[in-house]
């Protein structure tokens, strides 16, 4: 989670675009890739990233056991869900893959750290209540940290970045859908790799 401020949310609509992208992100400091589960190509476009130098390729919208073992045998390195499950939790731990759940509550917070977790993907952020809920949502766990996704973007990205407990944003900006035009990405890559966590 430490890689850069700013972990890209990539929705892949074709797999002849994954390498262009990875390479520009990459190019602009973003070096974590998550590759959401929201498409058809989605575990090529991860095999096609993983191909990039400094590249560190993950996949999101991981939700169930099944949806974790093709992940990993498409090489995701990291693995993001929406939500935590015990089942999800013991078998990334069984894989030996960091695992990231999402959590919107201080009972999922609880359960994630009866099971060994320390580290969670706050989501959706800004529907969540937006930073002043996270604020709420951390004072009791100070040993928590946390990756918000969801409604975050340039404008508050920064923001989120500044409270301590947050190691770093997801966010879709810096990767739009479709064909990627590679300098713009760069420069927006450059952009969120600046922001200091």
């Amino acid at each position: 989670m430490r890689l850069a401020p700013v972990v890209p949310v990539i929705v892949a609509d074709d797999v002849e675009h994954a390498v262009p992208l990875a390479q520009a992100l990459v190019a602009g400091g973003l070096r974590a890739l998550e590759v959401t589960l929201r498409t058809p190509v989605a575990l090529d476009a991860i095999r096609a990233m993983k191909q990039v130098d400094g590249a560190v390729v993950g996949a999101g919208t991981v939700t169930n056991q099944e949806d974790l073992a093709a992940v990993i045998e498409a090489g995701a390195e990291f693995v993001v869900s929406p939500g935590l499950t015990e089942p999800l939790v013991k078998a990334a731990a069984r894989e030996r893959v960091p695992f990231l759940p999402g959590i919107a509550n201080a009972g999922d917070i609880m359960r994630g750290l009866d099971l060994g977790l320390d580290h969670f993907k706050f989501f959706p952020a800004e529907a969540s209540g937006g930073l002043p809920a996270l604020k709420a949502l951390a004072a009791p766990f100070h040993q928590v940290r946390f990756c918000p996704t969801g409604g975050i973007g340039p404008d508050n990205a920064k923001d989120w970045l500044a409270f301590d407990p947050v190691l770093c944003v997801g966010g879709s900006w810096v990767a739009p859908r479709g064909k990627p035009d590679t300098q713009k990405i760069a420069a927006m890559a450059r952009e969120a790799a600046e922001l200091s966590a």
